[in-house]
């Protein structure tokens, strides 16, 4: 009869030994591995029922079916359960997982913990439920392997996805990718689905950009790289709905909200740029029309409004013409401000002191119908300052058509090789040279 000793666990910290998020506890029996291609961390806070079973099943089909080499890292971001416990052992019963804790709890801070220190050249997660089909797992990170794509996501919304879950979910995923496209223009179809992966170069580039430590991380990692013009890549998945899903969804859809909001502001004074682009090559955008006029309109109306409130309070002190030439000049600085970044998707400062002497030319035209107007309304007597402050701000939305012709045409007309113009919210793009590879290579098992 065999008496021999399970093997022990070596001594560990546990959970209520207070550790900081700069620096988590690693469970690791062999830190010195070769680095693998792949890096799949799970995120998990109080999972002790399904940790086990799942990362189980999880190893099993990455060591019989995935053809790179694999590290599955169980980030506990401060469980209280059991589930550090399992995760040590579970990392000592195979060699291609290990454990991370961290005492402060967050998906965003696990995930972005382990992503900015992996070695590997590919980053990923999956939800510990693993609702996502796993022959979706090659697929999603090939084209990041090769270097053609920068992030990769499940889609459960694309046409040939096959999705299991009610209607109340379905319909709340929905509206949330619905707000993201009305908002923040975001091109990919499901921000929610816990199934992703990047290259670690583009992923460790976006995430100092990326404030949140919750469950808007990987929206805003998203938009972030859309923003920033990198390619995003979408794969269908099947997916299951876990019963036992862990998010609250009043308090998560309030953050998501906030979070949306954030971004908003941020784009809007500049913020969220990459300081060096990671994408080398030209682009040639290819936005329609329309989709910029209804822009350009919206922007017009914001313009509209402002230039009556500036009008009307800088008409005592400077005058009714004084006040006009301010309130123009001042909207006209704005408007182009905003056109050049919402309207044409133009980002960096390269070539912002042109677009704004252009646009201050093209200001003329309202300016002139606006003389013109004034003129009018002098000869005619016409001295009421509410009759006089619509009758000008009439004049100056008329105006508006004429101006977007010279701003499409001229003010911010592309130059074929400008990279200062890429677009920047997911537009499409003719690449005129090829991206680098980055140096990612497969790695066969």
């Amino acid at each position: 009869m065999n008496t021999t000793a399970p093997p022990r666990l070596p001594p560990v910290r546990t959970p209520s030994v207070r550790v900081s998020a700069s620096e988590p506890l690693v469970f690791d029996l062999d830190p010195d591995r070769q680095t693998a291609t792949i890096e799949i961390v799970i995120p998990v806070y109080n999972e002790q029922g399904d940790l086990e079973s799942s990362v189980t099943r999880l190893s099993a089909y990455l060591a019989e079916r995935f053809p790179l080499s694999w590290l599955v890292t169980i980030a506990d971001n401060a469980s209280i359960d059991d589930t550090w416990r399992i995760a040590c052992r579970l990392a000592q019963q195979n060699d291609n997982v290990r454990a991370v804790h961290l005492d402060i709890k967050g998906r965003g801070r696990a995930l972005r913990t382990v992503w900015s220190a992996s070695t590997s050249p590919v980053v990923a997660y999956m939800d510990v439920d693993l609702s996502t089909n796993l022959d979706a797992l090659l697929p999603l990170v090939a084209p990041l392997v090769s270097g053609h794509s920068d992030l990769a996501i499940g889609s459960r919304l694309a046409a040939a996805s096959r999705v299991a879950r009610g209607p109340k979910r379905e319909a709340i995923s929905r509206a949330y990718n619905m707000i993201l496209r009305a908002t923040l223009h975001a091109g990919f179809s499901d921000a929610q689905c816990g199934f992703k992966a990047g290259r670690s170069e583009a992923v460790k580039a976006l995430l100092p950009l990326v404030e949140d430590q919750g469950w808007f991380f990987d929206t805003e990692l998203l938009v972030l790289a859309e923003h920033n013009g990198l390619r995003i890549h979408e794969v269908p998945v099947d997916w299951v709905d876990d019963p036992d899903s862990r998010v609250h969804v009043v308090s998560t859809a309030k953050d998501d909200l906030k979070g949306v909001w954030r971004l908003l502001r941020g784009f809007a004074s500049g913020r969220g740029e990459l300081a060096v682009p990671l994408r080398s090559g030209s682009v040639v955008p290819e936005r329609p029309t329309c989709e910029q006029l209804v822009r350009f309109a919206s922007i017009g109306v914001v313009s509209t409004f402002a230039f009556a409130g500036l009008f009307a309070v800088a008409a005592s002190p400077l005058g009714r013409f004084g006040a006009d030439i301010v309130a123009l000049g001042a909207c006209t600085i704005a408007n182009t401000a905003a056109n050049r970044r919402l309207t044409f998707a133009m980002r960096g400062r390269a070539g912002a002191v042109r677009h704004q002497a252009r646009g201050l030319v093209v200001a003329v035209a309202p300016l002139a119908v606006n003389l013109i107007t004034f003129a009018a309304l002098m000869a005619t007597g016409v001295s009421s300052l509410l009759a006089v402050t619509a009758a000008l701000t009439l004049a100056t939305a008329s105006a508006g058509l004429l101006r977007f012709q010279l701003l499409q045409r001229w003010v911010f007309a592309r130059r074929a090789n400008s990279v200062t113009d890429a677009p920047t919210d997911g537009t499409k793009a003719v690449e005129i040279q090829q991206p680098h590879r980055h140096g990612i290579q497969e790695i066969s098992r």
